[in-house]
């Protein structure tokens, strides 16, 4: 069903975007409007602007735009009318019936309610006598688990049937439809059969407490060890963190990262709440900066084997990027933190967090440890690596540090490194702005643009359009007016997302007026981003009929030049040595 303009614009009215997203991010008043670092990429330098007057936000640096619904809908992972929802709630607004809303598929609520009653079983196989002993031996006497621990994350247990769960969730009214969609079943080539068998299973749950899905080990060491839910409508694994929803209420101002569910389990037994870790996947920039939101340092317990030294080299990356801190813990006589906590105690690892190698430390002993430093080619290689590492510090004291850390480490002369510094950074500089101007380049010829691939073929054609768009998503009454003879129709647009555009902008004035905020029930994100980005570039036009009109007729003329020859053309053409 559609959700009447009425309730969305009292949504938008009472859910101030000032304050929504100010919960999230640190936003400044920046003239009549505010500004941050955005949430949905890595900057330095804030580029994220909040509008007031118009209750929408564009980020001019990776071209997100929306409003506070679509914001909800990009930072929760949520879906339009699960972002709705949470956004009446919190504004304590009572909403008409959405469950009859025309989606393909089930919805977010749907698949959060089904893997509540998923977990439930789950739990009820652990504890059950005969059927979860296996399990409970493995958690309770190989892994030495406490029962207040296993209760704690809701720890539960796959049988080895091919259908348990199924059946189970089938007698409560779930379809295969809903159990595929949530990954809690496969479809083969005669049934649908359970995802999970055999397996501990982790409940994955957001920092809003919903179950959003599953993770599952092996009770021996048999391959693939661990198994975990692929992307749902309820879920991502790029956007949620094990046991985030408890390290958040910590009260430390530091993370520690580790690589399984087992490690954080035993960090929070220990007495170690702050302990997170992915969700079978190495961490993301996405990652980063959720940890970003809650503390500035972390600290990395990763295995101390080779996949783990190039899985927090990954991370230390990202980490930067985002801003934060990053520490590297080194365990001697054990491969991670939970063989560590059972072999020398709680006191002992409390020690070791504070010895942790700083990242630059880390760097240097990672990079010197791959050459032979009594070679000097081989030290000029590992020179130039750390050199490189110290080029995209942002801070010029924290660089001065490294650099002469690296001076004396290396006995090497410190101006020399500085030169090879400032060199690298001028190199990176240079590389940045010929990819910003190429960027720039391919968005205004419509090269490679993959939101409306049909841009590149008329150029001047689509950038009227837009033109047009813009104006009537900041004056949607100028749909009726006639341009020429006649108002605009959908043969006047070329574009495909333009002619969907404007059909949308057309229905809902008519039904019950057009809101930017309605956008973002019919369109995708990035969809919705190039909406916003028409919307921003002609709100400074006047409240003024004639230049909607103009623009019209402009628009008009380019769409009769049938023989139009596209930019796609050109090039093809200059390829072929015409």
């Amino acid at each position: 069903m559609r959700i009447p303009n009425s309730v969305i614009e009292d949504i938008r009215y009472r859910c101030d975007i000032e304050d929504v997203i100010g919960s999230y991010i640190t936003i400044k008043r920046a003239g009549t409007n505010l500004k941050g670092l955005c949430p949905f990429h890595s900057e330095k330098t804030p580029s994220f602007v909040v509008y007031k007057d118009t209750q929408s936000y564009y980020c001019f640096g990776c071209g997100a735009g929306g409003d506070v619904i679509n914001f909800i809908m990009r930072q929760e992972n949520m879906d339009y009318v699960s972002a709705v929802e949470f956004l009446a709630k919190r504004a304590g607004i009572t909403l008409p019936d959405l469950s009859e809303n025309a989606h393909e598929g089930p919805g977010r609520a749907r698949i959060l309610k089904m893997n509540v009653d998923a977990a439930k079983y789950f739990r009820s196989m652990l504890f059950d006598e005969n059927i979860g002993a296996p399990a409970r031996q493995y958690l309770i006497g190989n892994r030495a688990l406490s029962s207040s621990a296993v209760k704690h994350f809701g720890l539960g247990y796959a049988p080895t049937g091919w259908n348990g769960l199924r059946n189970h969730l089938s007698s409560l009214g779930y379809t295969y439809e809903e159990m595929i969609a949530g990954n809690l079943c496969n479809k083969g080539d005669k049934s649908v059969y359970d995802s999970f068998r055999g397996r501990v299973i982790f409940p994955i749950i957001d920092v809003s407490g919903n179950i959003v899905a599953f993770g599952g080990r092996v009770l021996d060491d048999s391959k693939p060890k661990y198994l975990n839910s692929s992307d749902t409508p309820a879920f991502k694994k790029s956007k949620n963190l094990f046991a985030l929803n408890y390290a958040r209420n910590s009260g430390e101002d530091t993370f520690i990262i580790c690589e399984g569910y087992m490690d954080v389990i035993a960090l929070h037994a220990a007495g170690f709440t702050n302990a997170v870790a992915t969700l079978g996947t190495a961490i993301t920039s996405e990652h980063a900066r959720i940890i970003k939101r809650y503390v500035s340092k972390v600290i990395l317990a990763y295995d101390g084997d080779e996949a783990g030294r190039k899985a927090s080299d990954r991370a230390i990356g990202f980490l930067t990027e985002a801003g934060v801190d990053s520490r590297i813990l080194v365990m001697k006589g054990a491969k991670d933190p939970d063989e560590f906590i059972k072999k020398f105690g709680r006191e002992e690892f409390k020690k070791l967090l504070d010895e942790g190698r700083s990242r630059f430390d880390y760097i240097i002993e990672t990079t010197c440890a791959k050459y032979n430093m009594k070679n000097p080619d081989d030290k000029i290689k590992a020179a130039h690596e750390i050199i490189s590492e110290i080029a995209k510090v942002y801070s010029k004291v924290e660089r001065d540090i490294y650099i002469s850390k690296t001076a004396a480490f290396l006995e090497l002369d410190t101006k020399s490194i500085r030169y090879d510094v400032e060199a690298a950074i001028r190199k990176r500089n240079n590389a940045e702005k010929k990819q910003h101007s190429e960027e720039l380049i391919r968005m205004t010829t419509g090269i490679s643009d993959r939101v409306n691939p049909d841009y590149a073929k008329r150029p001047k054609t689509a950038r009227i359009e837009e033109d047009v768009l813009g104006i009537l998503m900041n004056h949607p009454e100028y749909i009726s007016l006639d341009v020429k003879d006649k108002p605009l129709a959908d043969e006047d647009f070329f574009t495909d997302l333009g002619k969907r555009l404007f059909r949308f902008i057309k229905s809902e004035h008519e039904a019950d007026g057009f809101s930017t905020g309605s956008l973002s029930s019919t369109f995708n994100h990035d969809e919705v981003s190039r909406a916003m980005s028409m919307y921003h570039a002609r709100r400074a036009f006047s409240n003024d009929s004639g230049a909607y009109v103009t623009c019209g007729e402009y628009l008009r003329r380019e769409i009769s030049k049938t023989s139009a020859v596209s930019l796609e053309d050109i090039i093809s053409a200059k390829r072929q040595g015409k």
